[in-house]
């Protein structure tokens, strides 16, 4: 068959590298066609186009580049109609692709979503529209199904988080790299994770530096975003003697850490599933961030608390997110035994709760192939 799929994000590259290896053991014939990133273009998909030239944070930042994504869309549905594909999979990124999903579905192609938008959050009412517009619809959160269900009347399959294989995998490797520059590492690491656009970069990870001559007994290292060119790096990072960083080796680098400052996002919960105690870290534009008050309705940013519906890693959200701040939470994570012991006892319950629907990846590959032979 062939499948064309759509993710935005680094996230989504990941989640759909993993979906196409899975679709590739099923479906021996699969000829698959994508918009996303060099994971999924490893993984045997025509990249049509990068998510690095399609990702825009916060409502200012859309509203500046309109005519970008205006252009994009009519670029994806050209190239869509050209391909011919047998089935749409889109895969998070709400904002492009259920205006693919609408146009798709006039055009008698059948729709998949591969982890649903985060309706629950804001934006309810596109709950009516992806009802119309998705032929079937695959949630990676537990409590999604209930919530469309019994909120919505509409039966959404539930996989599991796919984020669970993917840092199972990766743990179970023997794989260890002794030091982020060459050599043998002797101090405990902390990890910079300061997000993968350069918007969000440069809010979050100057007021991170601000803290390391702080602790000059630590190793921080920063993790770099693979869209983004070194030298940017380079720049930011000027002047921090035991800051280093490292490329491609985010999940090499959670595995080394004492704890993580970490940037609201998937992120979050991968280093939650590694067991590395983390401070959330939330700072957008300021006309982003008030509107974005008054738009969303849950309780917390972090996936992990937002799962666990309590707090259970610390989140430093806008104006709260400050040195100081940071600072304090950061020695309460390397030295309060007793906060240490609950995150540990917090983690196992987030990585039970999740991995409950089995392996995501060849889960929803299974589904896709069902319902595209005729299945439900």
């Amino acid at each position: 068959m062939r499948y064309y799929m759509i993710a935005g994000e680094a996230s989504g590259d990941l989640h759909g590298s993993n979906l196409i290896k899975e679709l590739k053991k099923l479906d021996e014939a699969a000829t698959i066609r994508c918009w996303g990133g060099d994971l999924m273009e490893a993984a045997g998909a025509e990249l049509v186009k990068h998510y690095r030239d399609l990702a825009f944070m916060g409502f200012l930042e859309v509203v500046k580049n309109l005519g970008t994504i205006l252009r994009n869309l009519k670029l994806c549905k050209e190239d869509i109609l050209q391909y011919k594909p047998d089935t749409l999979i889109l895969i998070d990124y709400p904002g492009f692709n259920l205006r693919i999903a609408e146009w798709a579905k006039e055009q008698g192609i059948p729709v998949i979503y591969y982890i649903s938008p985060q309706v629950w959050a804001w934006k309810e009412n596109r709950v009516k529209k992806m009802k119309t517009c998705i032929d079937k619809m695959l949630v990676i959160l537990p409590f999604e199904k209930d919530y469309y269900r019994d909120k919505w009347n509409w039966e959404v399959e539930y996989v599991g988080h796919p984020l669970v294989e993917v840092v199972e995998e990766y743990q179970n490797t023997e794989y260890r790299i002794q030091n982020t520059e060459g050599g043998k590492q002797e101090k405990p690491i902390v990890a910079l994770l300061p997000g993968s656009r350069k918007q969000e970069i440069l809010k979050k990870l100057p007021i991170m530096l601000a803290i390391t001559k702080d602790f000059p007994d630590l190793q921080f290292v920063v993790a770099k975003a693979p869209g983004q060119d070194a030298a940017f790096y380079d720049t930011l990072l000027q002047g921090y003697p035991n800051v280093s960083s490292v490329s491609g080796k985010t999940y090499t680098l959670l595995l080394q850490s004492k704890a993580a400052l970490v940037t609201s996002g998937t992120a979050t919960l991968e280093t939650a599933l590694f067991g590395v105690p983390e401070v959330v870290c939330y700072k957008g534009s300021a006309i982003s961030y008030q509107i974005a008050r008054r738009l969303v309705k849950v309780k917390y940013i972090s996936l992990v608390n937002l799962i666990m519906d309590k707090l259970v890693v610390k989140e430093l959200i806008q104006d709260a997110l400050t040195p100081d701040n940071l600072r304090q939470e950061l020695n309460e994570l390397l030295h309060n035994p007793a906060r240490q012991q609950q995150l540990q006892t917090d983690y196992a319950a987030l990585k039970e709760l999740l991995g409950k629907g089995g392996h995501a990846s060849a889960k929803a590959a299974a589904s896709i192939v069902k319902f595209l032979k005729g299945g439900a």
